[in-house]
């Protein structure tokens, strides 16, 4: 993710769809990303990233240049794709999955490769160890293993100590291999 430059951004909170739209350019991959390793789920991610753009344009004229704009706006993302995440889960606890959504992601065995099916199996592997973690230890894992970023850059975007970075990273880490444990044990 590239950092945008200040002129940029005062150019966006004045009303400039241009400098927007390059703010946009700069960040859509990376929002969508995040979103992604919170939600799950594309749609959901998709969404996401479509209320964080709304929410940077509508906040632009409050950001202070106090932290990197990018910290700002993963902020934004992370908290947007947790409440999403939430809300959606209370359907899904009900039970209330989209057979369309399941449907589409089955892969036909008539129109893949063994190699294709074999992919398959391991992301949906990792999805539903994923799946099983809290929102915040898939944040820490999205945010490090998936983005990239350090722990410096972690700590500003969750707003927290370096140290409490490195032991919720671990923490997550744990979940991680202690779900994917678990689904061996059970034959996932």
């Amino acid at each position: 993710m590239r950092e945008i430059a200040r002129e940029t951004i005062e150019l966006a909170a004045g009303g400039d769809i241009a400098a927007f739209e390059d703010i946009y350019k700069a960040f859509s991959s990376t929002v969508y990303t995040v979103a992604l390793g919170v939600t799950r789920n594309a749609q959901d991610a998709e969404e996401a990233a479509q209320d964080v753009f709304v929410k940077v344009y509508r906040n632009l004229k409050d950001f202070r240049f106090g932290s990197s704009f990018g910290t700002w706006v993963y902020r934004i993302t992370m908290n947007t794709a947790i409440n999403i995440y939430r809300s959606k889960a209370r359907h899904r606890a009900f039970g209330m999955a989209d057979y369309a959504e399941v449907k589409d992601n089955i892969p036909d065995p008539h129109d893949t490769t063994k190699e294709e099916v074999e992919r398959h199996h391991t992301a949906e592997s990792v999805d539903r160890i994923l799946d099983k973690m809290s929102p915040e230890h898939r944040l820490c894992i999205t945010l490090r293993e998936i983005e990239g970023l350090d722990y410096k850059e972690m700590a500003g975007i969750l707003r927290i100590p370096l140290n409490t970075v490195r032991s919720r990273l671990k923490r997550a880490r744990a979940a991680m291999a202690a779900c994917a444990k678990e689904g061996l044990d059970h034959g996932l």
